[in-house]
């Protein structure tokens, strides 16, 4: 068992926050990683170049040192998709977790050269009834024109543990969009930083968070935005139930250089009882002129008014409580052309409100 001081936010705040880093005590981390699997890469098309051939991770954040050690060093999984054209098709890769195959240290590497376009689902499951560990980086380096679309599902059960990193290099005129559909995991910790290098790049996170009994998400968003005309956009939608906790730190650092840049963030999150918990900390960070920043984030609990109207056309409480929160994920949800996978999730959403 391990104590864990990490997911550090970028510049320092007050400590009375208590949001500058999460502290998870007796955490397993596996010292001896078996081999994983269960892993399915479905892609029907031959413009993609999929292999095992990654490097070692070099983050500028990251979760921390000991994880990512991990990864550079014991990853059992190693995936390298290279992207040459546009490509039609979804590139499904899917991670399953049962007895057999409890640990995953993935090490992700996707390159969109350039004016490239594809979308690519990363799915982890579990079975209910065990423990598993995934610790994984994903990094991705958009070239000049490129197009991508990434959807990263974390279906895990509220046993196991979910760490994951990602780092995104943005070159001229390239645009990434990220749909993060995050429910799983007893602790389920998120670092996100995309680099807008190349003028007029654009980056769109798009998240959802569902968590009940005792789940702890910690979500650490940073942006830094460089060229000239660059975009990022961060919108984050979650509900609460039980004694489930949710951090959330979203970072948007306009630097020298980034002329005309624009960065906004939103963070809301519904509280569906007394003891759910949520702590928030939007910041803009600005080293440049004449650019456009806002934030803006927002914790509630579910309107009574809203309730008793849905209850008033013959929901009960339960069903209504899925109503709305549906309601609220369904914008990012659209993000999701892949019907059967779109379905999936909101049987997940309905299941885990039961």
């Amino acid at each position: 068992m391990s104590n864990l001081k990490l997911n550090e936010t970028p510049v320092r705040t007050s400590k009375n926050f208590n949001i500058n880093n999460i502290k998870l005590e007796n955490v397993n981390i596996p010292k001896n990683i078996k081999e994983f699997h269960n892993t399915n890469i479905l892609t029907q098309s031959s413009k993609v170049k999929i292999d095992e051939n990654t490097s070692k991770c070099k983050l500028t954040y990251g979760l921390g040192e000991i994880l990512t050690n991990q990864v550079n060093e014991q990853a059992n999984k190693n995936l390298k998709i290279v992207i040459d054209n546009k490509i039609d098709e979804e590139i499904n890769v899917e991670f399953l977790f049962d007895n057999n195959n409890l640990e995953l240290t993935d090490n992700i590497e996707i390159i969109a050269n350039e004016n490239s376009k594809a979308t690519i689902i990363l799915k982890y499951t579990s079975n209910n009834n065990i423990e598993a560990f995934h610790n994984g980086i994903i990094r991705l380096n958009a070239k000049s024109g490129a197009d991508l679309n990434i959807i990263l599902v974390n279906l895990l059960n509220e046993k196991s543990n979910n760490f994951i990193a990602i780092q995104n290099a943005l070159e001229d005129n390239s645009k990434v969009n990220y749909t993060i559909i995050d429910f799983g995991g007893k602790n389920s910790i998120t670092n996100y930083y995309s680099n807008l290098i190349g003028n007029y790049s654009e980056n769109s996170l798009n998240t959802i968070y569902l968590g009940r009994e005792n789940q702890l998400f910690d979500l650490n968003y940073i942006g830094e935005l460089r060229g000239e005309k660059t975009k990022i956009n961060i919108e984050v939608q979650g509900a609460l139930k039980d004694n489930a906790k949710k951090h959330f730190k979203g970072t948007i650092d306009f630097k020298k250089g980034c002329k005309n840049a624009q960065g906004n963030e939103n963070e809301a999150c519904m509280l569906m009882s007394d003891t759910a918990k949520s702590l928030a900390l939007p910041m803009l960070l600005c080293s440049e002129e004449n650019v456009e920043g806002n934030h803006s984030t927002s914790t509630g609990k579910v309107g009574e008014k809203e309730l008793f109207y849905i209850m008033s056309r013959g929901f009960n409480v339960k069903e209504a409580m899925k109503l709305l929160v549906r309601a609220k994920f369904n914008k990012i949800l659209e993000n999701i052309k892949n019907e059967e996978l779109k379905n999936n999730i909101l049987y997940e959403i309905d299941n885990r409100l039961e």
